[in-house]
């Protein structure tokens, strides 16, 4: 074969395979399928997609119930890959994902437990919509989905758990501000070409998409591997009171806030029912939250039903018992191989296959996936052009310098000025290294280290790793490490973790530094000329309690795994040119910890048998760095300017009930359950704090709002978090903010029923030096 002909035929082929992409790509595309019924706009969304499925035989259906959908030809229809990750930017964990096209790279923000560490809202929803942006634009190249499962919303229940890193923390309240911000920001809710401006009727199914997000892992999921119990064996225990009150809330909020149009079930039993499995739990989604999207396992979920948990008989078991409870597809082929034996044997009816493809194709036809023509009008102008620009990257930037925190700043030795440093040595194996994204981290756009973001400021540096890796098995590296300590002016050393000690399907033993670290530090701390700036790394909690005592350390920075500008947020920190006001999202706990059994999944406390309890809300014991410590480079002072001092509940109860809760009242009773009240908007009141900058250098200061009872009711929390706002603050000025209070919400908690009540009494306001009573009267 001559070469040309070779060429000729090879051009001819491509030309065919793109025609017929172009017809696979919209199946709505005239002349071809436009006729059929689900092609037409007009009609609900929820009659488009049960005319599609009607249009489908047995096995057709059988091949859409994975996260792999097959196409189905006759009808145009392309096969799909519903399983995209986006947790803090384009990553490349799962099949729908690729860099191999026009995009080679995507912006890596922070992790989301350092991102989460701002408290700042309106930035959590901006770095959704700039990961939406280029998740969109690699659609349109054809390098991604359009479905993308993130956020991952499990509190950070356990120090040790491999995976908090993905989370937004340990408070309820705060893992809900963040998911809901996640999904409306990523799904595009409120974006210029996502119309929210069409009529639902009762058969339809929810506002048109941009993206599709995905609220997981549902729910009390936080444990990878533990001893005999890994996250595909382990049956969680809980409680209908910490059910209630910190394993529901989060994703209650994401789908009734935030509207998310997914919901993944997790590994793990719930009360001896496989998450995946448990129809109260996914039922309740739909017919108490509302939701309306579809309902994924978690990779190869559904098999665990049977392989792992030994919840069926067989694996057709296994599959049906997925599907009627409510699980919608299957991430992995357990039902692709098991359904149509299940199917056959009566296990499983047409019915309950076609009610799953309704909750997945409406999806699809939200997202316009049949409707090529309307997409690109929406979307189409974005491609490589949007992905990795400088505005993303200084995103990325601001987010990861909002998130560091300062832990400890003796006789603030930091901030640095650079003209003042003539020499600085850099210790650590994650020094010089770029790979600072954590979990779920697709190719980062231009990673820079911390020894590259330092050189911006210093000329004279020296490096020495001290640990061959972040395990630290050897001290046979520290000699150099204590050498260049002797020669440098200031010293700076990074500590910590990495996803060798973290990451999914892998929890840690111990909160103590990694072998022997903890020697390294002491080691060059203690030759140093001046206090050593400690930089400590990971998205779990460390017990460096030896650390905050030592005035050889001068300062200690927990940055996380702040992405791709890490190195230079970093930086900009420690010269000065960033005030830190940063705060931790979860309690750091002492080694001590590590006593408590990773698989008690209770919240509470209980004394008699020496359990402290778990996050900040309930643990009794002690801390190395509580919830929502971080230190700044300024001061602040805080002063209440408005408050009620009494709130009367009468009002906001009909008069039937009014008589019962006098009665109940007579009779001792100390609290009001929350379903009693027929207008709890009416309680609501205003709380305005006023902030001071103290100092010489401009700050923003995260204001936590906390509340409590003065008289200690069973299972009340310690403390919790009903407010935060972060603030700008020039120097010496002062700035003024409000919180909105809602007594209902915000002063109940779940009893052991899970029913939420409201103490009677005084409820004490608290945020920083401030502290205010609020008496609530019958």
């Amino acid at each position: 074969m001559s070469t040309l002909l070779f060429f000729t035929i090879q051009l001819l082929l491509y030309l065919i395979t793109c025609s017929n992409c172009l017809e696979f790509d919209h199946p709505c595309r005239p002349p071809h399928h436009n006729s059929y019924p689900f092609c037409n706009t007009s009609l609900p969304i929820k009659t488009r997609a049960q005319t599609l499925i009607s249009l489908l035989t047995v096995d057709e259906k059988i091949q859409q119930l994975s996260n792999n959908a097959s196409a189905v030809s006759r009808l145009g229809i392309p096969p799909y890959e519903w399983w995209s990750e986006s947790l803090h930017g384009i990553a490349t964990n799962g099949p729908g994902i690729s860099f191999s096209g026009a995009v080679k790279s995507a912006t890596s923000f922070p992790q989301v437990i350092l991102t989460a560490a701002a408290f700042n809202r309106s930035l959590w929803k901006a770095i959704a919509s700039a990961v939406a942006v280029e998740a969109m634009a690699m659609y349109n190249v054809g390098q991604s989905g359009l479905t993308f499962w993130a956020p991952n919303i499990n509190v950070f229940r356990d120090p040790r758990w491999g995976r908090g890193q993905e989370t937004p923390g340990e408070d309820p309240m705060v893992v809900s501000a963040y998911g809901v911000e996640y999904v409306r920001g990523f799904q595009g809710r409120g974006r210029k070409g996502v119309s929210r401006k069409r009529v639902l009727r009762d058969d339809d199914d929810g506002d048109e998409l941009m993206l599709s997000a995905c609220c997981k892992h549902f729910t009390a999921y936080d444990l990878e591997k533990w001893g005999q119990f890994t996250r595909y064996n382990f049956n969680a225990v809980v409680t209908d009171q910490d059910m209630a009150d910190t394993y529901e809330p989060p994703f209650r909020s994401c789908i009734e806030q935030g509207n998310a149009s997914c919901l993944m079930c997790s590994y793990n039993s719930v009360n001896g029912i496989p998450a995946c499995a448990n129809r109260d739990l996914l039922q309740k989604a739909r017919t108490d939250w509302n939701f309306r999207g579809y309902i994924t396992s978690d990779c190869d979920a559904v098999a665990t039903i049977y392989e792992d948990q030994k919840y069926t008989n067989s694996q057709e078991d296994a599959v049906a018992a997925a599907l009627k409870a409510g699980t919608d597809i299957n991430c992995g082929t357990y039902m692709l191989r098991h359904m149509k034996s299940a199917f056959e044997k009566g296990k499983v009816l047409e019915e309950d296959i076609d009610r799953a493809l309704c909750n997945l194709f409406s999806i699809q036809l939200r997202l316009g996936l049949f409707d090529g023509k309307t997409r690109r009008n929406q979307f189409g102008e974005l491609g490589p052009q949007d992905v990795c620009t400088s505005e993303h990257r200084k995103l990325a930037l601001e987010a990861a310098k909002q998130g560091i925190v300062l832990l400890k700043n003796e006789h603030k030795f930091l901030p640095l000025n650079k003209h003042d440093v003539s020499s600085l040595a850099i210790i650590g194996p994650l020094a010089n290294s770029t790979d600072l994204g954590g979990g779920y981290t697709g190719v980062s756009c231009n990673p820079t280290s911390i020894i590259e973001g330092v050189k911006e400021y210093v000329n004279n540096i020296y490096h020495a790793a001290g640990c061959q890796d972040i395990p630290c098995n050897s001290s046979n590296h520290f000699a150099e490490a204590i050498s260049i300590a002797k020669q440098a002016e200031y010293v700076i050393i990074v500590a910590g973790l990495d996803l060798s000690q973290e990451t999914e399907d892998h929890d840690r033993y111990s909160l103590l530094l990694p072998g022997y670290q903890t020697s390294l530090v002491k080691a060059v701390a203690e030759v140093s000329k001046k206090p050593v700036i400690l930089v400590l790394t990971g998205g779990g909690p460390l017990d460096v309690s030896f650390a905050v005592g030592d005035q050889s350390i001068g300062s200690i920075l927990w940055i996380g795994y702040p992405g791709e500008t890490g190195g230079r947020a970093l930086s900009e920190i420690i010269f000065g040119h960033y005030n830190p006001g940063g705060k931790l999202p979860m309690t750091w706990y002492p080694e001590s910890f590590t006593n408590v059994p990773m698989t008690d999944m209770n919240m509470r406390a209980d004394p008699s048998r020496n359990y402290p309890g778990r996050t900040y809300r309930f643990y009794i014991g002690d801390r190395i760095f509580g919830f929502g410590h971080g230190l700044s480079y300024t001061s602040f002072t805080y002063k209440l300017l408005s408050a009620p001092k009494k709130l009367t509940l009468l009002e906001a109860i009909n008069a039937r009930r009014q008589r019962n809760m006098l009665h109940n009242r007579s009779n001792g009773l100390d609290y009001i359950y929350v379903d009693e009240f027929q207008y709890c908007s009416s309680l609501r009141f205003n709380v305005q704090i006023s902030v001071t900058n103290d100092g010489e250098i401009d700050g923003s200061e995260v204001v936590l709002l906390f509340s409590r009872t003065s008289k200690k009711i069973e299972g009340s929390p310690e403390k919790q978090l009903i407010g935060f706002k972060r603030v700008e603050i020039l120097s010496y000025e002062s700035v003024e903010t409000s919180f909105v209070v809602d007594p209902c919400e915000h002063f109940s908690f779940a009893d052991e029923h899970g029913s939420r009540i409201l103490p009677i009494g005084d409820h004490i306001i608290m945020s920083e030096d401030i502290e205010h009573i609020v008496s609530i009267e019958m």
